[in-house]
């Protein structure tokens, strides 16, 4: 059986960009001394706007601490391979797709040297129809709120259009223990 999806809040994820795109959370490390802060800034604009996180250990996509996270959450290969895994697993999903197909919250993926994908935006706004110019971004890594993608230099991009969130595993919640008096008896 299918689980049920639940809706990206696209306002949300945006919001969330808007907030802290040349700030930082202090409830997520900056990973920006340590090869880059843009896919943990994705990663929790997406967080904004589905509230759902996959505690699967290696493979999930999740965020506790600076050192408890899944590869996915600051990842650029990982955060789209987790979203274009095609299992109805918890967190967010997501298809790979053209600019038009694009919505404010979705993402964008640079390969800026013909080597490997390094960095993730969120799109923020989007004219109709889409175009480089019109389509603006925000950022970490290289700080942006309302950059245009007309504006990066790259040798390859691809987009992730965010579909929603399969719901977190139901969890039976352990037995409660008996209590015990500290009472003499």
């Amino acid at each position: 059986m299918t689980p049920p999806v639940i809706p990206y809040d696209r306002a949300a994820a945006v919001a969330y960009a808007h907030r802290w795109a040349f700030g930082r959370n202090p409830k997520f490390y900056d990973y920006e001394e340590l090869g880059g802060d843009c896919t943990n800034f994705a990663s929790q604009c997406l967080y904004a706007g589905t509230g759902v996180m996959n505690f699967t250990p290696v493979y999930g996509w999740y965020y506790i601490d600076a050192n408890n996270k899944a590869p996915a959450w600051t990842g650029v290969e990982y955060f789209r391979n987790f979203l274009t895994r095609g299992k109805e697993t918890p967190g967010p999903f997501a298809e790979e797709t053209t600019l038009r197909n694009l919505l404010p919250g979705d993402f964008v993926q640079f390969n800026f040297k013909g080597e490997v994908f390094s960095h993730t935006p969120v799109i923020i706004s989007i004219g109709n129809p889409a175009t480089p110019e019109n389509t603006l971004l925000a950022a970490h890594s290289y700080d942006a709120d309302y950059r245009p993608l007309s504006t990066y230099f790259y040798q390859q991009i691809r987009y992730l259009h965010v579909l929603g969130a399969y719901p977190p595993e139901k969890t039976t919640p352990p037995a409660p223990k008996p209590l015990v008096s500290s009472a003499p008896s």
